[in-house]
């Protein structure tokens, strides 16, 4: 199985970040000329979170490679022996497989509507079909679900500090986007708010 992963992880994880954040940013540049990133270079909250998601990414990055290609230090990152299993690894390629398609999915619902961050200066559509019946924040729960595959087949302790502060970082950018959602989409959103779990 190693030797599969050690080719298949680094393509993988190329292959998400295009489909989840490059590709779905172009497209929505593209239709109507608005940057869907928002995140900036301020020390506000939520330009500081922006700023942490991007190191937590890189460190996804460097992790799959130190255990694709720097074999003997990837020892450095202290791997969680006991959980080295095949049941694990196989736990843990289904969860980002099944993830990847969800915020797939979740994203062709949102459309134009795209938005890496909180959007203040042009005004989205709320989303409330396909996956957001069932989440209100579908792509967020599809990351926390793709970092924590990652830990089952790679288990070492970067994996667990990656899964352990996405999940904190993303909770805290979820309540960000609430409190703007509520101001932007009034009653409309807290009707939906009041119907639709957060996560799932």
């Amino acid at each position: 199985m190693d030797s599969f992963l050690k080719i298949y992880l680094p393509l993988y994880l190329v292959v998400y970040i295009t489909a989840i954040f490059i590709w779905p940013s172009y497209r929505t540049f593209k239709q109507t000329g608005i940057n869907p990133i928002t995140f900036g270079k301020s020390d506000n909250a939520h330009d500081y979170i922006g700023f942490i998601m991007k190191i937590l990414i890189a460190l996804l990055f460097i992790t799959v490679i130190c255990f694709s290609v720097l074999g003997e230090h990837y020892k450095y990152l202290l791997p969680i022996w006991y959980l080295e299993k095949y049941g694990n690894q196989l736990s843990g390629l289904i969860l980002i497989h099944i993830a990847l398609v969800w915020i797939f999915l979740a994203q062709r619902k949102m459309n134009n509507s795209w938005r890496i961050g909180i959007d203040k200066k042009n005004k989205t559509d709320l989303v409330t079909d396909g996956v957001f019946r069932i989440s209100r924040n579908p792509i967020f729960f599809g990351m926390m679900i793709s970092v924590m595959g990652l830990f089952l087949i790679l288990p070492n302790m970067m994996t667990f500090f990656l899964f352990f502060t996405t999940c904190i970082i993303i909770q805290i950018q979820i309540r960000l986007e609430e409190e703007f959602l509520e101001k932007q989409h009034g009653q409309t959103y807290l009707e939906y708010k009041r119907t639709v779990r957060r996560l799932i």
